[in-house]
């Protein structure tokens, strides 16, 4: 299905730019954006992705990953077809970066869907929401209205504008923070590191719950200056904000060696200097993967692998020193 895409303007008769992402792409007729969904249709700028799924499935909310936005509930999971960044490791390469098969889900269709689930609500995941900028926008309002959740999981590359309207109606995110350095976004991920820092700021900023994920890859990102430094930034943002740090595997285009466990573990070290809450995912290690209370260190929730077990809340509270842990239950 054809749908006018929201946030461009027209440069001239033929060419038309999309301001949803800061690729910004300018496009002449029948030119398609870097996320390979917008294009100049008779100088007009269309999507031709609306509603197209590349999968549907029932997730633990843990998988996003979110650990504190209503730990042990299920979550309906779908995503579209394409990215706007280009990442060489990109463990998803196959739906995100190739032209694959979908089909087609309206939003009410969606809705109902969900009903027949036990699930929470909605987690568009998988490759990247913002290109579904338009289907998500007219899904979101309906679960909203029927008293489900909407969850992104994004790379976060989104202009401000956009991302305010969206934020309306999105419960929860977690984004992928990929690294600290300009050189390594441009590298890496074929974009650029600003507009991902100032997209955690404004979520942080907002009533959305919000979690991070680090992907550590060795020799690229895994230095202790660039750990600190990204530690640092979310810190300096707040400490109370989940941070998910997972080990690479080679994929893609890159095929550098996985990351050791040892960088992980010293990777967790620096990070619980600064934040409250630091885990390591993909990885089994002895509480790696657990929620302690940042003043008493009761264990709060258990995780072994995508099972889970609240043991040590009062509600979001505490349950042995009564502090506020910023868990949604």
């Amino acid at each position: 299905m054809i749908k006018t895409a929201a946030y461009s303007k027209k440069i001239s008769e033929e060419k038309v730019q999309c301001l949803l992402c800061p690729a910004e792409c300018r496009l002449k007729f029948g030119q398609r954006g870097i996320c390979r969904s917008r294009f100049n249709k008779e100088g007009e700028l269309v999507t031709d992705n609306y509603g197209e799924l590349v999968t549907l499935a029932i997730d633990p909310i843990e998988k996003k990953p979110l650990y504190h936005f209503y730990p042990t509930s299920e979550i309906l999971s779908t995503g579209p077809n394409g990215c706007n960044l280009k990442c060489i490791n990109c463990q998803n390469w196959t739906i995100s970066q190739t032209k694959i098969e979908t089909r087609f889900l309206s939003p009410e269709a969606l809705l109902e869907e969900i009903k027949k689930t036990k699930s929470m609500g909605i987690a568009f995941t998988y490759t990247e929401p913002v290109i579904w900028y338009e289907y998500i926008m007219d899904t979101a309002p309906l679960l909203k209205e029927e008293g489900f959740k909407t969850v992104l999981v994004s790379n976060g590359y989104i202009n401000p504008e956009p991302l305010d309207d969206l934020l309306e109606y999105v419960d929860a995110i977690n984004v992928d923070l990929k690294g600290i350095r300009q050189k390594f976004y441009k590298k890496v991920c074929k974009g650029r590191l600003k507009p991902v820092l100032d997209t955690i700021k404004k979520v942080a900023g907002s009533k959305t719950h919000l979690e991070i994920t680090n992907l550590i890859i060795p020799t690229l990102n895994d230095s202790e200056e660039d750990m600190i430094k990204l530690f640092d930034f979310i810190a300096s943002v707040s400490d109370m904000i989940p941070l998910h740090l997972s080990a690479y595997h080679p994929n893609h285009k890159l095929n550098i060696p996985r990351t050791p466990v040892e960088t992980l573990l010293r990777a967790r070290e620096l990070a619980r200097e600064r934040l409250k809450y630091v885990f390591i995912g993909n990885v089994a290690i002895p509480e790696a993967s657990d929620s302690f209370c940042p003043n008493c260190n009761n264990k709060l929730i258990e995780r072994n692998g995508y099972y889970t077990k609240i043991l040590g809340l009062d509600n979001s509270k505490c349950s042995v020193c009564d502090t506020e842990t910023g868990i949604i239950r």
